[in-house]
């Protein structure tokens, strides 16, 4: 490492004021510049796996901006795609997929799983080359319980009930989906490191639907198995886990899965965060909201995290992915505050 990356550094338990910064979903459909790439690419999957342009947009933002980090613009539904799975993404619909049944889970094909993910490799070696230096480089993938709501009920829901009867009907079959899950996501993880990631970051976007058991069922085991296996080829690269919605979840979380960090949604009451806080590095947590409707709402949101986390190790982040309705003038707000502190 040539220059000193601060959101690394933070990761690993320094605390650093004003705190680095970035966004989840950072390259997206708030920035022109995206909508005009976006527009010329064809699918967004041929955005995902055509390296010029991932490129492309995963800089965007650190152009405009200077966030102290970026993120690989992918998806994480590459990853059952790359196992054989169908996948499309409609305008208005968003992921869709031939749904998974147990017989089905018996054809994901891994043979040939790193040759389609080749492309979102070279992207994470060219990004590494052309970031600046002190700009950390993060590498992701779904975990594997919400990559399975996805394949089971073959597009996004509101309460993930197509799996969760899954999980109950089929236990043994959903625990060869997670199974093989996590051993593909860790190898996923691990390749992208090899290529130059700095730091990796699992999505659990639907942890929040599950009951207590279920939770550390399909949501803690899984990510702790990633968690060892990536840990057993890289020991030092840090790991940030994204529970979103785990609620009182989060306080045994990190022990038991052995991430990093903790990534928190806008719904953590800071108090809350705080405690997370003294066993290691958290992330987050503004409501993306507050972003899109900026003045007040936004400084107030930006300084109540500022005081409660601003003093321990912390990176500045929203609480879930930035929406496309978001001003570029409210991004601007929230960064000039952050880095004033």
């Amino acid at each position: 490492m040539s220059a000193k990356r601060v959101v690394v550094e933070v990761l690993n338990g320094e605390a650093v004021y004003p705190p680095p910064l970035w966004m989840m979903r950072q390259a997206g459909r708030y920035l022109p510049e995206y909508r005009e790439t976006r527009k010329n690419a064809g699918s967004f999957l041929d955005l995902c796996y055509n390296p010029d342009r991932a490129v492309e947009v995963t800089l965007q933002p650190i152009e405009r901006f200077g966030f102290d980090a970026s993120i690989l613009f992918s998806d994480i539904l590459v990853v059952p795609h790359a196992l054989g799975r169908d996948l499309r993404f409609e305008e208005g619909h968003g992921p869709l997929l031939t749904p998974i049944t147990a017989a089905g889970i018996a054809d994901l094909n891994p043979e040939t799983f790193h040759v389609n993910l080749a492309p979102v490799y070279e992207t994470v070696r060219r990004l590494r080359e052309k970031l600046p230096s002190e700009t950390t480089l993060i590498g992701f993938c779904g975990a594997p319980w919400t990559v399975a709501t996805y394949m089971i009920a073959g597009r996004g829901t509101p309460d993930q009930a197509p799996a969760r009867l899954f999980s109950y009907r089929e236990p043994e079959a959903f625990s060869r989906l997670l199974k093989m899950l996590a051993e593909q996501s860790a190898a996923y993880l691990i390749k992208q490191i090899e290529a130059g990631a700095d730091v990796v970051q699992i999505f659990d976007s639907w942890s929040g639907v599950l009951d207590e058991p279920s939770f550390e069922a399909f949501c803690v085991r899984p990510v702790a198995e990633i968690v060892r296996q990536v840990r057993l080829a890289h020991p030092t690269v840090p790991i940030i886990g994204f529970p979103k919605g785990a609620g009182f979840n989060y306080a045994s979380y990190r022990q038991k899965t052995g991430v990093t960090a903790l990534g928190l949604d806008w719904t953590v009451p800071l108090s809350e965060a705080r405690g997370l806080q003294r066993e290691g590095a958290v992330q987050g947590n503004l409501d993306p909201l507050r972003l899109v409707a900026g003045g007040k709402a936004l400084a107030e949101g930006v300084d109540g995290i500022l005081k409660a986390l601003g003093q321990g190790p912390f990176v500045f982040n929203l609480g879930h992915g930035i929406v496309p309705e978001t001003p570029i003038e409210n991004v601007w707000a929230m960064v000039k505050q952050v880095r004033n502190g």
